[in-house]
């Protein structure tokens, strides 16, 4: 949001401030001990593992190592020198590959030898110690400093971002990425979360950062924001104990009388400043979610923010009956691309639509059906012709219920918004055509959004089905759009 003025000026001067703090306690007196190197400080803050009979009397690194890290990391500019530290940390400080060699054959001499099973449990017990990589041990000691525990959310997100982008890789470099994920979500479960709901009286540092998180819908302007937790809106936040008033992921809630089918109707539309009519309010709409710290990926929080605010929702609204999100599709425009680029290596193969409508489409683009398809999906050019949008309705509308219903990745649904949504035992019950109209909605799906329905009496039964047989539960109108795609193509 580009218009927040004072909420920018006031976040900048805290910023500022924090700068200037961490400069002044970086630098220390004069006089004081050169910071050490890369090599020396990894030597001194990563704790060696204990050995296993000592492991309970150990004691705990010294406070000032673990505070010293962290003033050295952030130190570091974002890149290069960040990227080596991490590099260096998962490669030098990781599993002792000696140890574990030699435990599990104890383990395997003690199962083959037949012996009590308090010994073959005592050998298993030494060989799970000896698989945690030394590092685990700092970023325990870090998680327990007073904010430590934003530092290492921070830090799994350079990690995230390196990994990404290539500038940090490797075996070592993943597993750690993997080992820090499982401490945050054991941190962040949902006993030491907050729920938070947002107003227009809520800080304005609060009302700035929900501004900025929004990745789903982005908001416009302080009026914007303003409609977004006004009257018939709901925004919740999650918080954590140790991070209080920060906001983790956020879920943005409309109350309406019915299953939305067009993303303009909310975030477009200007209510009155109003009491709400309570009469009119039988729906909830989820219509955007959005994870605010990168270093909180793949860290279950969305699934537990949904079922809190339903909760919420039925206390506060007892009247409601319906829950559905209005999601996008992203990804959807780029898979139909690939199709059509795959078709036009072969000429005249057609394998998305029928004949007649393939005629219409050339008819309308003036060439043939698939080149100029993937032209006009790459510039968005497509939906300045009335004509074209209308002959295109109905075979983006099964191509799109086939991408979302039988794409997969390992099995399940291969859309990442599908399958968190489907996870939480939710039906993919309507695509909507053009649901989304502005450029980025155009951009990502052609326009079109689906509404994945939460009966709340199924959803442990349908999420079941999801993860354990790979059963997506859908509705009539998207099974039909299905069969139409496979009578119709021939993928």
């Amino acid at each position: 949001m580009s218009r927040l003025g004072p909420c920018r000026l006031l976040r900048r001067s805290w910023a500022a401030l924090r700068v200037l703090r961490r400069v002044s306690v970086a630098g220390g007196p004069a006089g004081a001990a050169p910071a050490p190197g890369m090599e020396e400080l990894l030597s001194r803050s990563v704790p060696p593992l204990p050995p296993y009979e000592t492991k309970e009397k150990a004691p705990p690194p010294a406070e000032l190592r673990g505070a010293e890290f962290m003033r050295y990391y952030r130190g570091l500019e974002a890149g290069p020198r960040r990227a080596e530290l991490l590099t260096r940390l998962a490669r030098d400080f990781g599993v002792d590959h000696g140890r574990v060699a030699e435990f599990s054959a104890k383990v395997l001499q003690a199962r083959e030898q037949g012996r009590e099973l308090g010994a073959l449990l005592q050998a298993e017990d030494r060989l799970r110690y000896y698989l945690n990589p030394q590092y685990r041990g700092l970023l325990q000691h870090l998680g327990r400093l007073e904010g430590g525990l934003r530092f290492l959310v921070e830090l799994r997100g350079d990690l995230v971002d390196g990994l990404a982008t290539k500038a940090v890789d490797g075996p070592h470099v993943k597993e750690m990425n993997g080992v820090l994920k499982n401490m945050l979500s054991e941190w962040f479960s949902t006993g030491f979360l907050n729920l938070e709901r947002v107003t227009w009286q809520s800080p304005c540092e609060v009302l700035q950062k929900i501004s900025d998180s929004e990745a789903v819908h982005p908001v416009r302007n302080w009026l914007d924001m303003k409609r977004r937790v006004g009257s018939y809106r709901r925004c919740y936040f999650f918080s954590h104990c140790a991070i209080p008033g920060e906001p983790l992921i956020v879920l943005h809630v409309a109350l309406t009388s019915e299953i939305s089918s067009s993303i303009q109707a909310i975030v477009k539309e200007v209510h009155p400043i109003e009491t709400e009519d309570l009469d009119k309010i039988t729906t909830a709409i989820f219509y955007s979610i959005s994870l605010t710290q990168q270093g909180l990926q793949g860290v279950e929080l969305g699934t537990y923010l949904i079922k809190r605010v339903v909760k919420e929702l039925q206390k506060e609204l007892p009247q409601i009956k319906d829950f559905s999100s209005l999601s996008p599709i992203p990804g959807f425009t780029k898979w139909l691309v690939g199709l059509l680029s795959s078709q036009t290596k072969e000429l005249e193969r057609n394998e998305l639509f029928t004949e007649s409508e393939c005629q219409e489409i050339s008819e309308i683009t003036g060439g043939p059906t698939t080149e100029m398809l993937k032209k006009l999906l790459t510039s968005n050019e497509w939906v300045r012709s009335e004509k074209l949008v209308k002959v295109l309705h109905l075979p983006f509308m099964r191509l799109c219920a086939w991408y979302l219903y039988g794409e997969k990745h390992r099995g399940y649904a291969l859309n990442p918004v599908a399958n968190f949504h489907l996870q939480n035992g939710a039906m993919m019950w309507r695509i909507n055509w053009m649901a989304d109209t502005s450029p980025r909605g155009i951009g990502a799906s052609c326009g079109m959004m689906v509404n994945y329905r939460y009966f709340l009496e199924d959803t442990a039964s349908n999420s079941a089905a999801y993860l354990g047989t790979k059963q997506i539960k859908a509705s009539e109108q998207v099974l039909s759009l299905v069969s139409q795609f496979q009578q119709n193509s021939k993928l």
